[in-house]
């Protein structure tokens, strides 16, 4: 929710100057996020061996990012579902917990890679 000194006539006048631009740099912003939410969040960031801040930024990368946009390592394997998420086609029989990692794996090194040359796609 937004505070109520917020002009959503500017925001959505700026948010359309900014169409089509690249906006470099960073903002730095305060989250005030549920505890529980936080906690999973900062154990899976201890799993994966990276931050807290990549855990949010992917996150809020693949909310924003449109469906048709989601990269489909196996569309053999894998299907968008209706929330905009990867998920396993069904009939595609198991699947091992290596397989899974893998495709982790994979899909961070893309995320670095965005990170570190955001022109290409």
């Amino acid at each position: 929710m937004l505070p109520r000194s917020v002009d959503l006539g500017r925001v959505r006048e700026l948010d359309g100057q900014l169409r089509g631009h690249t906006v470099l740099g960073t903002v730095k912003m305060t989250l005030v996020l549920p505890d529980d939410l936080l906690i999973e969040a900062k154990a899976l960031a201890a799993r994966r061996k990276t931050t807290l801040k990549a855990i949010i930024v992917g996150a809020l990368r693949r909310e924003i990012r449109p469906s048709s946009e989601l990269e489909n390592p196996d569309p053999t394997r894998f299907e968008v579902g209706p929330f905009g998420m990867l998920r396993i086609r069904k009939g595609t029989g198991s699947i091992r917990a290596e397989q899974v990692r893998a495709v982790e794996v994979e899909l961070e090194e893309e995320e670095v890679r965005r990170a570190i040359h955001p022109e290409i796609r």
